[in-house]
């Protein structure tokens, strides 16, 4: 059966090609590690940054929707399950070293007349009509979920004055910044200003919100929306919006019915296995950016393959496929592949205009046996082609889930590790009056080993391209298949009916690894050949045991170099199960005999024998049989246990919540066994252990570590949870502490300057060292004093992020019980609380510019922990009145629910651990605003129960009608922002830290 037998084949496969080379268009970059913004790199460099309070870009206030726009009319209230496309995205955010590889940046240079403020105007009118780009992604009852938040007043357009040359470093940085999801960070604005007619434009989009497709809807609704801020008119009538948060809905209740298809999906992919690319000649060193090859066609070439699908009823992207699948088998020398081709959800007229996720993995398996032409192999891809379209509905993530551990190779190889594409023509923003130039912004990575490209450009420039992951496939090998793949498209162009043995052969491949007379007296066992081929390494051999798997032993060149294990973790990537040893020991030399061969007899025995032991190990195991729910052996293999990306995220996050270590998702998925990971987790604690172990400076050295964080109040309650928070997770720590009580963090592991907030030289000197800030430190009574010494900081601060510890008490007194996060101030506000606001906006002002992160202003309520500044605060501070009724056994009098209209009365709390998290967090992802840091609400009846009983007075409880001035407070405070790291670990619990507040606390004197 050909491809396109009749019209309903013809238009799915259309919609496929369409929705591949709208996907070619969204090419995302991909970066391992977060830079400074485009306003802070400017002001390293000599130019000054503006943001749109700034630069004229603010948007008028008719930039926001108005209340009436069908995207308002059409929101849903509440949390929305993630689409299946969502959750792919969502989790790779939460495995970790996805770095930028899902963001999606659109950039044009418009030359012209550009009118920044109408262009900010036309993004938040954009914003406003499609949801899904104020889309916050958190989790309810352990499963993902997406909820809608209001449309801003404005989207910041930040604007950078900077000459063209340095437009491609700044868009490449500022494309990896990192998103935050559970802030609803979706889209970012910069505008590069080379001269007063000519602009860089560049929206960067987290790929969970944005594909191909919605790109072209974009750049349409933008271009209206900006013509009609321009004109000062009503904006043109756009249909109704649709929006994703329907889309997702509408997938999540057809899951039930699609059991039919994921059989079949299961029967196509039954005993399939990812294709078997060469190995590395290297073991990783070090992680490399994504890269690509190319090779130019004859200008005729792209015409020829069309008239070679048209004659046999293919489109240009199956015959393309087919090369693909060719040169695949020629690299290969397998018959049974598999390639990934891009699919779509969209579908009939109800989706059209739709922005968000879409799109879709289509694993296409073709047999290739038998030395088919390529006609014939045409033909085969076809059929296949068309099967898996028939599918495309059906996620893939699912049909993973359905396969199990038959999703992977027998090495936890993805099956999907090859993919092929057309590209077409980039989308750009054509704004009227100006010229529009598409701007790329280079791909630093790709999400697949392999993927074969066909650009056909113009007539003039048409290309093969291959983008792959130097990390596992070696640049010679990446550069002989381009060429591979350029030389079938010519040969099948000029002679469809060759067969694939009779087809130009590659040029010679110069990749291969070390001969074999590399080490003549050698052992030729891969791994041995693999371990000598790293840098670090001078000699290795591998011994095989009678019984077991082989183990390994290397000599490293210095005493500097890699681990025993971090080296089984290199080959593990690149050697097949059955020659992969089960350690590898490092040695000072191999043992020889007198005559040079190498003596047996005396290398160590493998330090593998016994099952690993110790707290971790025992964390480890525990921890896999609670997540996977089977107690594994120390060599089980993660994904033989049913384990999968979610089970990684979670059996990660447990780990790192009870040993207090760095843990991702994909380490888990890296290390894989039991025993790997223990050694991992064993490795990180030792490090974590050397960077604890620093003593005091006499004085303080001037050599200040890269990354350096100050932490101000640093003996404080809050200042000292904070410093052993970034003394866990490695973080160099600069501690601010009066020199009475400097000595009191001496030994955490931090340098110490000694000074206060009414030291403003000091404190300007120690915010200028830093690379980051946390500000703690508060007098609470001399408003004066804060302030001057946040002015002082705020414009010492010229880098990284800056993270304010507020209060609660800057909402005064809000009109409603439940206090949403950034909901303004209502009257009274308490001069306390006015200074806190007052502080906020310094420091929310400044954000962003002459070179400074982000801002994030984290209002914590009554905070309580084992610190004696808080047992402080719990026997005299804001509760004082009750603490000291219940300890002295005095009846206590509350107010009664509903008293005054208000059906409960209480206070919010949160435990100084979390706080500390919270805090840690807005470091790596600022807020860029107001966060709330609440662990959880009491009511004054329970917490004077809670008193009563752990002080064991037996204090009369009474209720009355009176609200005392001290008990005045009914609010709840909102903290979804912060909501992950203040998940209160063990002994968090309201009860036990209040025993651990009052069982140490001193005893009374009065």
């Amino acid at each position: 059966m050909s491809t396109d037998a009749d019209s309903a084949a013809r238009n799915s496969r259309r919609q496929l090609q369409q929705e591949l080379l709208r996907r070619a268009r969204a090419g995302t970059a991909r970066r391992a590690t977060a830079e400074p913004t485009a306003g802070e790199r400017a002001g390293q460099a000599g130019h000054a940054p503006q943001d749109t309070d700034r630069s004229g870009t603010t948007a008028p206030s008719g930039a926001t929707a108005p209340s009436g726009t069908a995207a308002t009319q059409t929101e849903s209230a509440g949390s929305v399950p993630l689409s299946r496309a969502q959750r792919r995205m969502w989790l790779m955010e939460r495995l970790g070293g996805a770095g930028d590889s899902y963001h999606v940046p659109f950039a044009t240079r418009v030359r012209g007349p550009f009118d920044v403020a109408a262009f900010a105007t036309a993004l938040t009118r954009l914003v406003a009509r499609h949801a899904i780009l104020r889309t916050r992604y958190t989790e309810r009852g352990g499963e993902p979920c997406q909820e809608v938040l209001p449309t801003p007043r404005t989207v910041p357009v930040h604007v950078v004055d900077t000459d063209a040359t340095q437009a491609p470093e700044l868009l490449r940085r500022e494309t990896a910044r990192p998103f935050d999801l559970a802030a609803g960070d979706a889209v970012r604005a910069l505008v590069l200003r080379h001269g007063p007619q000519d602009h860089t434009l560049l929206l960067t989009f987290h790929h969970i919100a944005m594909d191909g497709a919605s790109l072209e809807t974009v750049a349409t609704e933008l271009a209206v929306l900006y013509t009609a801020a321009t004109d000062r008119t009503s904006p043109h009538p756009l249909a109704a919006a649709p929006q994703y948060s329907d889309h997702a809905r509408r997938e999540h209740d057809d899951l039930p019915g699609f059991e039919a298809e994921l059989n079949r999906w299961s029967d196509l992919l039954a005993d399939a296995a990812p294709p078997r690319l060469p190995e590395p000649t290297a073991p990783l060193t070090s992680v490399r950016p994504g890269a690509a090859r190319s090779a130019p066609l004859a200008p005729a070439v792209p015409e020829a393959l069309r008239a070679l699908g048209a004659q046999r009823q293919a489109t240009l992207f199956a015959v393309s496929l087919t090369a693909a699948f060719a040169a695949l088998h020629r690299l290969t020398g397998d018959e049974d592949l598999v390639i990934g081709v891009a699919g779509t959800h969209r579908s009939g007229t109800a989706m059209r205009g739709l922005v968000g996720l879409c799109v879709n993995t289509l694993p296409v398996r073709v047999d290739v046996s038998g030395d088919p032409s390529f006609a014939q192999l045409l033909r085969r891809v076809s059929d296949a082609l068309l099967e898996a379209q028939s599918h495309r509905h059906i996620p893939f993530d699912l049909v993973l889930e359905r396969l199990g551990a038959g999703a992977r190779g027998a090495d936890g190889t993805a099956l999907v590790r090859v993919t092929s594409d057309v590209l077409g023509e980039p989308t750009v923003l054509r704004l009227p009056g100006t010229s529009a130039e598409y701007v790329d912004v280079p791909s630093d990575g790709a999400k697949f080993t392999l993927s074969y490209g066909l650009v056909p450009g113009d007539a003039a420039q048409p290309r093969a391209i291959v983008q792959y992951d130097p990390n596992t496939l070696d640049d010679t090998v990446a550069e002989a298949a381009v060429r591979d793949y350029a030389a079938l498209l010519h040969a099948v162009a000029a002679d469809p009916e060759l067969a694939l043995s009779k087809l130009p052969l590659p040029g010679p491949n110069d990749g291969s690894g070390p001969g074999d007379g590399a080490h003549p007296e050698g052992d030729r066992h891969p791994a041995a050949q693999a371990l000598r081929a790293h840098p670090s390494v001078a000699e290795a051999t591998v011994v095989q045991p009678a019984q077991g798997p082989p183990v390994a032993y290397a000599v490293l060149h210095d005493s500097i170099g890699p681990s025993g294990h971090e080296l089984l973790g290199l080959l593990r990537r690149s050697l097949a199960p059955e020659v992969l040893p089960a350690t590898v020991t490092l040695l000072d030399a191999l043992p020889r005999t007198a005559t040079g061969p190498l003596d047996h007899a005396r290398l160590p025995g493998p330090s593998m024998a016994n099952a690993p032991s110790g707290p971790r190990a025992e964390a480890v195991k525990a921890t896999f049989t609670a997540v996977l729910d089977v107690i594994p052996s120390p060599d089980d293999d993660f994904f033989a246990l049913g384990g999968h990306s979610l089970k990684a995220v979670q059996l990660a996050e447990r780990l790192r919540t009870d040993l207090g270590l760095p843990l991702t998702g994909l380490d888990v998925l890296q290390a894989r066994t039991p025993r790997a990971l223990t050694a991992l987790l064993d490795e990180r604690a030792a490090r974590q252990s050397a960077a604890k172990a620093v003593s005091k400076p006499a004085p303080r050295s001037r050599d200040i570590r890269p990354g350096t964080v100050l932490v101000t109040g640093a003996t404080g309650g809050v200042g000292a949870f904070v410093v052993r928070e970034l003394a866990a997770r490695g973080r160099p720590v600069l501690a601010l502490a009066r020199p009475e009580s400097a000595h009191l963090i001496a030994t955490e592991g931090v340098d110490v300057i000694e000074g206060d907030l009414s030291d403003l030289a000091g404190l300007r000197d120690a915010v200028a060292q830093a690379d980051a800030v946390v500000h703690a430190a508060c007098t609470f009574t001399r408003h004066d004093v804060d302030l001057a010494a946040m002015e002082t900081m705020v414009d010492a601060w010229r880098r990284g992020a800056f993270v304010f510890v507020s209060s609660v008490d800057a909402y005064g007194h809000p009109a409603t019980d439940r206090v949403a996060e950034e909901s303004p101030p209502h009257e009274p506000v308490s001069p306390y609380g006015r200074a806190k606001l007052d502080c906020e906006a310094m420091v929310l002002r400044a954000a962003g510019t002459e070179g400074r992160g982000g801002a994030s202003a984290v209002r914590s309520p009554i905070v309580w922990g084992a610190h004696d500044r808080l047992r402080e605060q719990l026997r005299w501070g804001a509760i004082g009145t009750l603490y000291q009724s219940a300890r002295q056994g005095r009846p206590i009098d509350l107010p009664r629910p509903g008293t005054g209209g208000h059906a409960w009365y209480g206070a919010a709390w949160v435990h100084a651990a979390a706080l500390a998290r919270a805090v840690a967090e807005c470091l790596d992802r600022p807020v860029h605003g107001v966060a709330n840091a609440c662990s959880g609400h009491v009511s004054w009846r329970d917490l004077a129960e809670d008193l009563t009983e752990l002080l064991g007075t037996g204090a009369d409880i009474r209720t009355a009608e009176a609200v005392p001035r001290d008990l005045d407070h009914r609010w709840h405070y909102d903290s979804a922002r912060l909501a992950r790291p203040l998940r209160a670990l063990p002994g968090e619990d309201r009860r036990t830290v209040l025993a651990e507040m009052i069982g140490a606390a001193p005893p009374d004197n009065g």
